[in-house]
Formats: structure tokens, sequence, C-alpha cells
């Protein structure tokens, strides 16, 4: 029997049948003798006899399955025979082709137009191993200007260069993408990418040098410059630490010595007592920890005598106290005494001032009228103005005529009549 690995539980894949040889025709029950537990990936139908799938199949598990079958006699179940079922689980194309192993090819700087790079080869997980049929391209998504794929009809394909002058300074890798196909049903596909290193050959095509020392090499530095300059760098790093730790040594003994000068000072020089002879005028030891000299009662000095406090009588506190209050009342009945009150008097100009305003307003009517008839004799160029002022003394004349006239006493003789 046959199957495909993909068939659900629970479909017949076929039948087995008994017959009685006997004159009687006894009726047949059919069963499944397992071996294993695990191994029951089918049912039987105890009166048809018909074969069916009770677990998921797997051919790159388990490609065939031997089922023995068992049948039994319904009047006599001592009369029973056995059979060996073959089932062959035929495959189904659920895995994609991928690349044989990871390629890292190189191309060399010098290398020309469709030179081939590196041979690629594909496998598949489905079964069999053998028999399959391989399509590689490139993706029709991206567009590679620097190489191609060129399938050679036989399970290989081959990384082309599609350009010439390949600079490892521009760049070192370039990545290719490669599409892998099968040929079964449904179709299966996968990407996979090479890595193509740019190196530097000599003139048959072998590599020299792909790692980063071609770089400087390319660039005029050899390796014993390259050796030097790691050298010198590691030099001037120890240099520093040296430097930086000298300095802080330095800078502790410092500290140290200042200190140690101020306890010899405070021990060996004392101005207060008998001199430089009077060393036990101070205790060392409450210098070293003064919370000691705190918490102990220091003894007196001998060469010290101390002087008792006078003690006031209290008649006296009384005197001093009357006297006091006298001198309050005395300061403050007194007119001289501080602070002393001042007025201070501020003086306006105004109406009643003697000197004359200063307002332009008012002295306008004051200034005396100025003759500009003398503008005349200036010359040529002053005969405009001269003229316009002449204009206006002759209005202003005409207008105080009336006023005079107006202003001057009646004639003798003369009278007034009513109108």
């Amino acid at each position: 029997m046959e199957t495909y690995e993909d068939t659900p539980t629970g479909i017949v894949i076929g039948a087995v049948t008994a017959e009685d040889l006997d004159a009687g025709d006894s009726p047949v029950r059919y069963s499944i003798e397992w071996k294993k537990d695990a191994e029951n990936y089918f049912d039987i139908d105890p009166v048809e006899g018909t074969i069916t799938t009770s677990e998921a199949l797997d051919r790159e598990a388990e490609a065939k399955h031997n089922v023995t079958v068992v049948a039994t006699k319904v009047n006599n179940p001592l009369l029973y025979s056995r059979v060996s079922v073959t089932i062959s689980v035929l495959d189904v194309n659920e895995f994609p082709p991928e690349l044989s192993h990871p390629y890292e090819a190189f191309v060399c700087e010098d290398a020309k137009v469709g030179q081939v790079v590196e041979i690629l080869s594909a496998t598949d997980r489905d079964m069999p191993h053998v028999g399959h049929r391989f399509f590689f391209k490139s993706p029709r998504d991206v567009r590679n200007r620097n190489f191609t794929i060129r399938d050679y009809g036989n399970n290989t394909a081959g990384v082309v260069t599609r350009r010439a002058g390949f600079q490892r300074r521009e760049k070192s890798v370039y990545l290719v993408p490669v599409v892998v196909e099968d040929s079964g049903y449904p179709i299966q596909s996968s990407t996979g990418t090479l890595s193509v290193r740019v190196c530097a050959c000599d003139g048959e095509g072998s590599v020299l040098s792909c790692s980063a020392e071609a770089v400087f090499l390319a660039m005029g530095l050899s390796t014993g410059a390259l050796v030097a300059i790691l050298l010198c760098m590691l030099i001037l790093l120890v240099m520093v630490v040296l430097y930086v730790s000298m300095k802080r040594h330095k800078k502790k003994d410092i500290l140290m010595s200042s200190k140690e000068d101020v306890r010899d000072n405070v021990i060996h020089y004392d101005d207060e007592g008998g001199g430089e002879e009077d060393t036990n005028a101070f205790d060392i030891g409450t210098l070293r920890n003064p919370k000691a000299g705190m918490r102990e009662t220091t003894p007196p000095r001998r060469d010290v005598q101390l002087e008792a406090e006078p003690v006031l009588n209290p008649e006296d506190t009384e005197d001093i106290r009357a006297y006091i209050q006298q001198r309050l009342q005395e300061n403050h009945a007194s007119s001289t005494a501080p602070p002393y009150d001042s007025l201070a008097t501020y003086a306006y100009e105004g109406s009643g001032s003697m000197a004359d305003s200063l307002s332009s307003i008012e002295s306008w009517a004051l200034e005396p009228e100025e003759d500009y008839r003398s503008i005349q004799d200036w010359g040529p160029r002053f005969k405009t103005l001269a003229g316009i002022f002449s204009q206006r003394e002759s209005s202003q004349g005409a207008e105080r005529r009336p006023e005079n006239r107006g202003s001057q006493p009646p004639a003798e003789g003369s009278e007034e009549r009513p109108d």
C-alpha cells in the first residue's frame, strides 16, 4: 500500500480480505497486532477490513510501515491467520531547497567582466535525496551591478562578475543574494546570501591577502611601519601612566611633611611660659587625642597663681543704680541733649518774588520793535526780503492809525451830537 505523508487522519488507504475455506463460511473479524505502541499510526475496520490513518505521517521520519493484520474466525476464535502489510509513505514537497553550505568567495581587484567567482550547489530535505532538480537565479527586486547568477542546468550555478576594477578601499565585502527553487509540487524556494571578499591577487589569479593588513599595504604602510606605530603608542601610554602616578605620590609626601612640621612646632617651640625650656606647659597627649583631653581634668599649673574675683557688696549696687537713674533723668530733661531738632526752610520763587519773571510767554510783549528798513541797504540779494518787511510795516502802520485817531481828544468848539 502507498499513501502520501500529508494524508489526513481517518482516510482509507487500503483494505484486507480473508476467506473461510470451510463449508460453513463463518464470518471473519480483523485486527492489527502491534509490536510497539509508538507504531500505532493506522486503524482497521473489524468487519470490512479497511485500513485508515490514525496519526500524521512523516516520510522524513519513517518511509515505510510494516503492519501485521490478524483475521480471526468468529465461530472459533482459536482459528486465525496473520498477514504482513507494508505501507509506503510517499514524499510531499514541503521543504524548500537550500544552498549546500555557507559560501564565502573572493574576487581579485583586477578581475574582468564575466569572470566566475564561485560555483554553487543546493540540497533538499525532501525525500529522496537524489533526483531533485534545482534552479538558481537572482532576486527580481534586487539589482546587483557587481555580480549575477548564471544557472548551468545541472543543479549548479556560477557567480559571475558584471564589472571590472574592484577596490578594497571602496568596499571590501559584497553580499550577493541567491534564489534556489525546486521542481516539486508545490514549488518551494529559498534565498541564500553569498559573501564575496575583495582580495589582492598575483598575475595568475592566486590570492595574496584579503585581511585588513592588505589595505594598509595599499596605502603605503608596511608591516614594520605598523609595528613601529603600535610600539610608539604603547610607550607613550606607559609614560603617561608613570607621570600621573609620580605626581600623585609627590603630592602625598608634601602633605605628610607639612603635618609633621606643625607637630614639631607645637612640641618644641613654645612662646607661652618660660621660653624654650618650658616644655612641660602643654600636654602632647591632648594634641594627639583631643577627645581624651576633654574627658580628663587638666591639673592646674604650678607657676601661675589664680586671683580671686571681687565680690560686689549689695549696698554698692544700690548706689550705682541710683546714680544711673539720676543721669537718665538729667539727659531726658535737658534741651541741649542730643539728638537736636532742626528746621529746614525752603523758599520758592513766585508772584511775590522781587525778581522779574523769566517766562518766555510773558516776555515777548516787552521786546522792542525791530527796524527792518536797513535790509534795503544790504544789496540786491535781499531785495525780496526787504519788500516783504516793508509791506509788513505798512500794514501794521495802517492798523495803528485808526486807533490813534480814536484816542485823540475832540477839538475845541466841537460838540458831540448824539445819533
